[in-house]
């Protein structure tokens, strides 16, 4: 997961990004959103996820919301 994008795909992460200042945080989003699109099975990953996911949950649902809308792109979903 170290190749995650560095702009958002998603409006959920945008919008929050603009509020963002610190590299950590911006880094942690857009990982967030990374894993969302591409959920792979590394366990490192998934627990950093999770972590984010339960420090951001509204943006975690939105993010979500928008990759199942079609918004963004989730290439494979094995869930």
């Amino acid at each position: 997961m170290d190749d995650f994008l560095q702009r958002p795909v998603t409006r959920a992460v945008s919008l929050a990004l603009r509020d963002i200042h610190d590299p950590g945080a911006r880094s942690d989003l857009l990982f967030l959103e990374a894993w969302e699109m591409h959920r792979p099975a590394n366990l490192g990953a998934t627990l950093r996820a999770s972590q984010i996911r339960r420090a951001n949950p509204d943006l975690a649902a939105a993010i979500e919301r928008e990759l199942k809308a079609g918004n963004g792109s989730r290439p494979h979903d094995s869930h």
